[in-house]
């Protein structure tokens, strides 16, 4: 609990800042990269994470990746820098949760996932996000997932409501249903 706490009071300092600056939905992105990269590349994370590297090793690590990335939002480079500081790079995983969830919120998004048996062309899932918006009465960002065993139909989760149109639940409900006649 205390990781979350410390992350949230960072994830809100940045998005203060970002937001002061017109900038909070690229640093949103710019972040997640960061997380992801480091998610990917566990050899990278154990330099960034592990307490054995000096603070000068990963202060030298987290110089060379603002470089790889290019143009970082410099709200986004001090951020970094601040953590490497203060010991507290570990945290950048739940900082960019904590961020993107907080930028979203603040910009009247929700998060949703969109599962189906086939690959869903970018038109339908940009009728399915209009279909959504006029339910929740938001803007819904919809990642899309692929899971044969759905059989047909989809399935979404948007916040935390999950709307279940698949064939396999629609068979399961009226395989219930005979079974109690």
């Amino acid at each position: 609990m205390v990781n979350v706490s410390i992350a949230r009071r960072y994830a809100r300092a940045l998005l203060d800042v970002a937001t002061e600056a017109g900038r909070a939905d690229a640093v949103s992105e710019q972040l997640s990269s960061v997380a992801s990269a480091l998610a990917q590349n566990r050899e990278l994370a154990d330099v960034l994470f592990n307490p054995a590297y000096s603070r000068e090793q990963r202060s030298r690590v987290v110089e060379a990746l603002l470089k790889v990335l290019g143009q970082v939002e410099p709200v986004l480079g001090n951020t970094l820098r601040l953590l490497v500081e203060r010991n507290r790079l570990v945290y950048l995983p739940d900082i960019a949760r904590l961020y993107r969830d907080m930028a979203d919120s603040q910009a009247g998004r929700l998060r949703g996932h969109v599962t189906s048996a086939v690959p869903l062309t970018a038109d339908t899932l940009q009728k399915l996000a209009g279909s959504f918006k006029q339910i929740t009465q938001r803007n819904v960002v919809l990642e899309a997932r692929v899971d044969p065993t759905v059989l047909g139909g989809v399935a979404a989760q948007v916040g935390s409501t999950l709307y279940d149109g698949t064939l396999r639940t629609q068979l399961e409900q009226l395989r219930r249903e005979l079974k109690q006649r």
